[in-house]
């Protein structure tokens, strides 16, 4: 089994990788490397999956191209987990078409790669963001997504629309995956949780918009790994089968899930845990709400359990540590 993780120097892509070829599987990897943030740590990442095993194969080349297809032609890809994607809400702010480029004109080659040299399954990333406006908690599938409040959130709801049209005209089994502020070992340096531990420990003040009042369905990256194998291995069947989209074509193989903890809690609680962890006091600044943000997330996996079983199981208690003992290592701080 041959599959192929764009993003695979990314925090979740690498993770996903480091499962798949510990599972004694063949994976392609493709990312960019760009320098959203400090390419030493995506380096480190690569370095660790292919210490891992000698069936990890690497690309260095934007998913924008013509290069994922040719991947997928070469090399017999049976299967694609397409994690590359320009993130962050408040970067989309500033560098829109960034976000345009790689989000969607990505995605699109990797649809057509997949529509050309047809594969068992594409799972892709979505996210929580594309909920927008909606106020119901928790989050489910059913709820409306068609007001998101930020170029990032419309870009990859517009992935989920797209998906649809190619399941549904070319028979491409997908699934989506709506992540839930994703934390944990070898995580994004723009995260909260990273920002947070690397000013702390530098005894420099700390930065919480909305007044720290922000609740969040934080997850940790190991069970957000195991939802994405679940998914992969188990293909959609038509809707009639699968998970119903109200709308959805009842002949395509398409779903979305939300993956998340079922568990939110407040940013305050949050910084506190890193405290303890740290054995140090955060100094705070408090800041009114940012352009682009959402209040509150929550996510209902009741969808997500049905269809494959998937239940998180590491509380934030847990998660909190084991990054900070990850930190420790990697950093020497």
């Amino acid at each position: 089994m041959t599959t192929l993780v764009t993003g695979a120097a990314g925090f979740i892509g690498s993770s996903t990788a480091a499962a798949l070829l510990e599972r004694g599987e063949s994976v392609i990897g493709l990312d960019n490397l760009n320098d959203y943030y400090d390419i030493r740590l995506k380096h480190a990442r690569l370095d660790r999956l292919e210490a891992i095993s000698p069936s990890f194969e690497f690309f260095t080349g934007d998913v924008a191209s013509d290069l994922v297809g040719e991947i997928v032609s070469a090399h017999g890809v049976d299967r694609i987990v397409h994690l590359a994607a320009q993130a962050g809400v408040r970067h989309s702010l500033e560098h829109p078409e960034t976000y345009v480029s790689a989000n969607v004109m990505g995605f699109l080659k990797v649809l057509e790669a997949a529509r050309a040299h047809p594969v068992e399954h594409l799972v892709y990333a979505s996210t929580s963001s594309v909920y927008g406006t909606n106020t119901s908690l928790p989050f489910t599938e059913t709820d409306t997504a068609d007001h998101p409040v930020s170029l990032y959130a419309a870009t990859k709801r517009s992935n989920e629309l797209m998906a649809h049209s190619y399941s549904h005209l070319f028979d491409i089994p997908t699934t989506g995956l709506r992540f839930f502020t994703v934390y944990g070992p070898w995580g994004r340096p723009d995260m909260a949780l990273f920002l947070f531990t690397q000013r702390i420990l530098a005894g420099e003040p700390i930065t919480l918009f909305n007044y720290g009042k922000h609740r969040r369905d934080f997850t940790y990256i190991d069970d957000i790994v195991e939802g994405i194998t679940r998914v992969l291995d188990q293909p959609p069947s038509p809707q009639p089968a699968a998970v119903p989209h109200p709308g959805a074509s009842p002949s395509a193989r398409y779903r979305v899930f939300n993956i998340g903890s079922n568990a939110p809690i407040e940013l305050m609680r949050y910084v506190e845990l890193l405290e303890e962890n740290l054995g140090r006091k955060a100094t705070i600044e408090f800041e009114p709400m940012q352009p682009g943000d959402i209040e509150a997330s929550h996510a209902s996996v009741d969808a997500l359990d049905r269809a494959v079983g998937y239940r998180p199981a590491t509380p934030i208690e847990v998660g909190i540590a084991r990054f900070v003992e990850w930190y420790r290592d990697y950093y020497r701080p």
